[in-house]
C-alpha cells in the first residue's frame, strides 16, 4: 500500500556518527518504500558532501544510491544537495537551508517522500525546527583584531559570546582550526548586534531515525575506513584539489583534509597524520552523538536502530518505526 498518502506534509530523517551506515540504510529504506508504491527520495545533511572534487574524504559512496534488489534487478535513488557547488567556496548553513528548502518543496510538489539523512546534526536541526538564519557579511576590522590570537583565546571568545546569544546553534568543530574559530565569532557577533526573530522558516515534521552503533565498534569502523580511503587514493584527490583550492581553504574544512592538505604539503609525516586524523575522526564520532543526545534534550524524538543489525532488519526497523508513528504502510 502507498505511505505517502499517510506522510503527506511529513518527511523521514535518518541521522547517526561517522561510519554507522546512514546512507546505505537511507537508500534501501528509500528502496523498500519505492517497491511499496511509495516515490521517495534522499536529501543529504551533510556540511561538505555539497562540494565537487571532495569524494573520498566526504564519504559520498555514490555507489550507495543504486540498492541491488532480491530479484536482482537494481533500484536508483534519486539524491539531492550533493555536487552543487565548487571546492574552496566557503558553504554555510544559511546556504544549507536555503538549498534544502527547495529540495524539499520540489520532492512536495512532485509527491515524493523526502528522506534526510546526514551526520551534521547542525544542519540537521536548523531544517527541522526552521531556525530563522540570514547571511552574515564579512567582518574584515574584527578579523584582523582576531588574526594574532591563539586558539585557546578564540576558543574563550565563542563561549562567551555563545553564553551571551544563548545559541546552541555552533558544533565545536567550530573551534577545530583558528579559520573557523574566527568566523564562528564573526557570526556570533553579527548576530548579537542583529537581534532576529526566532523563528521565520516552516518547521518540518519528521519522523527523526538515528543509527546506533556500538562505541569500540565505531571506533573499529572508522580506522578501517580510514586506511580504505587512503588507499582508494585521498592522498591524491587532496593533491589534485590543491590545484584549484588553497591549502588553507583546504585546511578549514576539518578532519580529512585538514590532516592529509598538510602532510602533502609537508606540515605533518603520514604516520603523524594518520595518527592525529584517526583521533579527530574518533572525537568527531563523539560530537555527532553528544549532538544527537542534545536534540532529544532539546525536544526531539530519536528512534534508534542498532546498526550492526542486517540490513534488512534495519529497514524492518526502520518500517515499524514508521508504522507505530500512525502511519500504515
Amino acid at each position: 500500500m502507498q505511505l505517502f498518502s499517510d506522510m503527506h506534509d511529513k518527511m523521514i530523517t535518518i541521522v547517526g556518527p561517522t561510519a554507522s551506515g546512514k546512507t546505505d540504510l537511507a537508500a534501501h529504506l528509500a528502496a523498500r518504500l519505492i517497491a511499496n508504491g511509495t516515490k521517495a527520495e534522499i536529501i543529504s545533511g551533510d556540511s561538505r558532501q555539497v562540494f565537487r572534487g571532495m569524494d573520498i574524504g566526504t564519504g559520498k559512496d555514490l555507489a550507495d544510491y543504486t540498492v541491488k534488489n532480491a530479484d536482482s534487478t537494481e533500484t536508483f535513488i534519486p539524491y539531492h544537495l550533493i555536487d552543487i557547488c565548487e571546492a574552496g567556496d566557503k558553504y554555510n548553513i544559511f546556504r544549507y537551508q536555503q538549498d534544502f528548502m527547495n529540495a524539499y518543496d520540489d520532492c512536495r510538489r512532485r509527491d515524493v517522500l523526502p528522506i534526510l539523512c546526514g551526520g551534521s546534526g547542525l544542519y540537521v536541526e536548523t531544517v527541522l525546527k526552521g531556525y530563522h538564519l540570514s547571511p552574515v557579511p564579512k567582518n574584515e576590522e574584527l578579523r584582523q583584531s582576531l588574526a594574532d590570537k591563539s586558539l585557546d583565546e578564540l576558543t574563550i571568545m565563542l563561549t562567551e559570546l555563545k553564553k551571551k546569544n544563548n545559541s546552541n546553534m555552533h558544533n565545536r568543530s567550530d573551534v577545530d582550526t583558528a579559520k573557523r574559530a574566527i568566523r564562528a565569532i564573526e557570526i556570533e557577533t553579527y548576530n548579537l548586534q542583529h537581534p532576529l526573530p526566532d523563528r521565520v522558516m516552516p518547521e518540518i515534521d519528521s519522523i527523526v531515525i538515528g543509527t546506533n552503533i556500538d562505541r569500540e565498534l565505531r571506533r573499529e569502523k572508522i580506522t578501517r575506513r580510514l586506511r580504505a580511503r587512503l588507499e582508494e587514493g585521498m592522498v591524491d584527490e587532496i593533491r589534485k584539489l590543491l590545484e584549484h583550492v588553497s591549502a588553507d581553504d583546504l585546511i578549514y574544512y576539518g578532519l580529512e583534509y585538514k590532516y592529509m592538505t598538510e602532510y602533502v604539503i609537508g606540515k605533518l609525516t603520514f604516520d603523524e597524520m594518520f595518527r592525529q586524523l584517526e583521533i579527530a575522526i574518533h572525537q568527531f564520532a563523539k560530537r555527532q552523538m553528544t549532538w544527537f543526545r542534545g536534540m532529544e534534550r532539546r525536544g526531539f524524538t530519536i528512534h534508534w536502530v542498532d546498526a550492526s543489525q542486517e540490513m534488512d532488519k534495519k529497514v524492518a526497523d526502520c518500517m515499524n518505526i514508521i508504522r507505530s508513528e500512525g502511519n500504515k504502510i
